[in-house]
């Protein structure tokens, strides 16, 4: 402990110091800005919601504390012709200098907002501290009293329009005795912008609309009248505004849209297609696809819907919908289409060292995006491995050598019977995929085999992701297991272990399965919501084995010698199992969030099955789980490993609950860092001989809960995040002293640290 208060006080003087030193950039007359804050007298208006309309920041700060970013270039010197000062300076960042100009626009920003809110006499005050050659600012808001909306009338001339308008009263933002919000008026103005667009008038826009407030009524209301003017023309004369239908509406594949005298042409489902030698698509697969209809009503949702659903093909590399007006009430669509080259093809080459056994791994890939010319993308892909093993005595062969080839096909919408057209707002593919892999090893030969027909759609709307499996079948073959490997492991009466034997045994899993995904940043890539706001919920459930075990009872199929029923003579797996996973961060401001998780997995073997797949089965620990525990180091409940040591096949469950809080700050350039708190175990639900002190009790698993603590690094590169991650266990539920069940009052650095590399965030 002494050691850890020596090194916290070195690092509080260094913040001092360099703290000291930037102010050596400051200019004479100038101040360095330390601190921004907003304050509000009145708590219905938020602080923290106004700290947007801030214009200047101070230095970054580790954990919203100290300014250790500006560390880096406070060491530098003022010659920047010496390559150390650059450097430092490159990587630190610049002290920021006070600028009162900026000071003054932040202040009439945060006014202009608290106004805008309906405190129409609000106003803002600029304090400022001065210590030093350092300054600190306050904006402080006195907002008054609100005003509120008294009478809300309209005033539409077109008869049309007014009709739709108050057809559509149920969706209205405005109301009497609502505050006078100017950012909810804005907001009706956008709706009926859409709601008109969408029925047929081509030509307005927001500008049409217009608000009319008298706020000279005493008791803080405001009467507002919202005008939708007429258009005019020859800048006097108004006319109602225009609805138009579309017209004909024509798709040029490959080809310029000016020239058709030239073109081959083909009409489907209405649509004139136009091409030059021959159409690489189905013509079928861009009409269904086009949501524009002749005849009906304009609606700028079908041409955004056109956009998205033409977008969405996998041989489709452009698309440009071009609206023109034939007359004063039709418009001639005419979209185009370029398409993407339909091969591609690409190389991998990687190198493994599994416990200082080196390997490579070399793999080819190719795709095909228009395979049936239906925008189908196929994949290949073949991979081939070999890993020079040494050191395993009583083994013929020395090496391991794995060949993989895996294919997929994938359809652009559901193929599903009766199923012609999905709406504009979901996106949808099929897709088939088989795979056949073979390991080598000197303890045994392993054959798997998998095929799966499922199904993905999303709600643009909602943001829901879903995946439906409709089928997934894996078959494991076992062709070859040593003799050596059998008597050590498998056969031995003193070290006979059910898991190990389940998981070299020939096995059947033919399952079905569902899952749902929610992120509130939508489908953005893996770090999305990093540093934001954003809520990210996963749900998975899937069950094996029912179907079968249903027909072996019904034709009373006779059972093997382990009491399971048998396809092909082999057992298959029965089993349910669900996962539910959890993820909130909040951002305090730009360089600081805080980001929570919570996962929740279940798995019941039944019927056919007494043990769950190892596949299958749940691991704790490692650099997405409890960080303080190397990847399956955890578990089950109390269960320690033999002799200490990580034990993979036992240290698996079929409960998982994982908890983490981790709050995440910006550095310096690229370069991230992270205090986190993790929390978890893995369970299994019956009782193993083999994983004493593992199964879960509904009065005592709570004391088996393990709990870590740590620092993290991470290099953003945006596109894909480098992590480095080191974990103390704190509570160690496998323990048998008070040293080491509770790391955090004794710790011991050799025995209870762990050091993770990752790409990617932990969630």
């Amino acid at each position: 402990m002494k050691y850890i208060i020596k090194i916290i006080s070195s690092l509080s003087l260094l913040l001092v110091l360099y703290s000291c030193s930037a102010t050596k950039f400051i200019p004479e007359g100038y101040y360095m800005l330390d601190r921004v804050n907003v304050q509000s007298e009145d708590k219905r208006v938020k602080a923290n919601s106004l700290k947007g309309y801030i214009r200047q920041h101070p230095n970054s700060r580790w954990f919203s504390l100290v300014k250790v970013p500006m560390g880096p270039y406070a060491l530098s010197g003022k010659d920047s012709t010496k390559a150390i000062n650059r450097f430092l300076q490159r990587i630190g960042e610049m002290p920021v200098v006070y600028d009162s100009l900026e000071a003054e626009r932040t202040r009439v920003s945060i006014e202009a907002a608290v106004r805008n809110m309906g405190y129409l006499q609000a106003r803002a005050e600029t304090e400022t501290q001065i210590k030093g050659k350092k300054i600190k600012v306050n904006f402080r808001v006195i907002p008054g009293e609100l005003y509120k909306i008294r009478n809300f009338t309209y005033e539409i001339a077109d008869s049309v329009q007014r009709k739709l308008y108050e057809c559509d009263s149920l969706s209205r933002l405005l109301h009497a005795r609502m505050p006078f919000d100017m950012n909810r008026l804005e907001e009706e103005r956008v709706r009926i912008t859409n709601l008109f667009q969408n029925n047929g008038y081509y030509l307005f826009n927001k500008d049409y609309i217009r608000y009319e407030a008298d706020s000279t009524i005493q008791n803080r209301m405001v009467d507002v009248k919202m005008i939708v003017a007429l258009p005019l023309q020859n800048d006097s004369v108004s006319h109602l505004h225009r609805q138009y239908q579309i017209g004909k509406v024509e798709v040029f594949c490959d080809v310029d849209e000016d020239d058709t005298a030239s073109l081959k042409q083909i009409e489907k489902n209405g649509y004139q297609i136009f091409f030059r030698d021959h159409l690489k698509v189905r013509p079928t697969v861009l009409a269904d696809r086009i949501v524009l209809e002749q005849g009906r009503l304009y609606r700028e949702s079908d041409v955004q819907a056109t956009y998205n659903n033409l977008g969405r093909l996998y041989s489709v590399l452009s698309t440009n919908v071009h609206l023109v007006p034939r007359d004063s009430s039709v418009l001639d669509s005419k979209v185009t289409v370029t398409t993407n080259r339909p091969h591609s093809i690409g190389a991998e080459l990687e190198g493994t060292n599994s416990a200082g056994d080196l390997g490579a791994a070399l793999s080819f890939s190719y795709q095909n995006r228009n395979l049936f010319h239906g925008s189908e993308l196929f994949t290949l892909k073949v991979r081939g491995a070999f890993e020079a093993i040494t050191g395993l005595e009583g083994y013929a062969d020395q090496n391991y050598i794995e060949f993989s080839t895996e294919a997929g096909l994938m359809l652009p919408n559901l193929k599903l019977p009766l199923w012609k057209r999905h709406p504009a707002s979901v996106e949808s593919t099929s897709e088939v995929s088989v795979m056949y892999d073979s390991q080598n090893r000197p303890e045994f030969h392993r054959r798997v085999l998998t095929g799966a027909l499922r199904y993905r759609w999303t709600n643009k709307k909602t943001r829901l992701q879903h995946r439906l499996d409709l089928v997934d079948l894996n078959y494991i073959f076992m062709p070859w297991i040593s003799e050596t490997f059998k008597k050590d492991y498998l056969d031995d009466e003193e070290n006979r272990n059910a898991i190990l034997r389940y998981n070299y045994e020939n096995l059947f899993i033919v399952k079905q399965g569902y899952s749902m995904v929610y992120n509130s940043q939508g489908d953005a890539g893996p770090n999305a919501s990093y540093g934001k706001n954003a809520t990210a919920i996963r749900l998975n459930i899937e069950t094996a084995g029912n179907l079968l075990y249903g027909m072996s009872n019904l034709l009373h199929t006779q059972k093997n010698g382990s009491n399971q029923y048998t396809l092909f003579n082999i057992a298959y797996a029965q089993y349910v199992k669900g996962d539910f996973d959890f993820s909130r961060s909040f951002k305090f401001d730009e360089r600081n969030s805080l980001a929570i998780h919570a996962a929740l997995g279940i798995s019941y073997p039944y019927g056919n099955s007494t043990i769950l797949p190892y596949e299958k089965r749940y691991f704790s620990g490692g650099a997405n789980s409890v960080r303080g525990w190397s990847v399956r180091g955890l578990g089950p409940g109390t269960y320690a490993g033999t002799d200490g040591r990580i034990d993979f096949i036992n240290q698996t469950g079929d409960i998982k609950l994982d908890l983490s809080m981790e709050y995440r700050t910006f550095l310096f350039w690229k370069l991230h860092g992270a205090v986190f708190l993790d929390a978890g175990n893995i369970w299994t639900i019956r009782s193993y001989e083999d994983q004493p002190g593992g199964q879960f009790r509904i009065g005592s698993f709570y004391k088996q809960i393990a709990a870590a603590y740590g620092l993290g690094l991470r290099l953003n590169f945006d596109f894909f995040i480098l992590r480095l991650d080191g974990g103390m266990k704190a509570v160690n539920p496998a323990g048998q002293s008070k040293e080491t069940r509770y790391p955090l009052i004794h710790p011991n650095f050799k025995r209870d640290f762990t050091l993770h590399f990752a790409v990617g965030l932990p969630f």
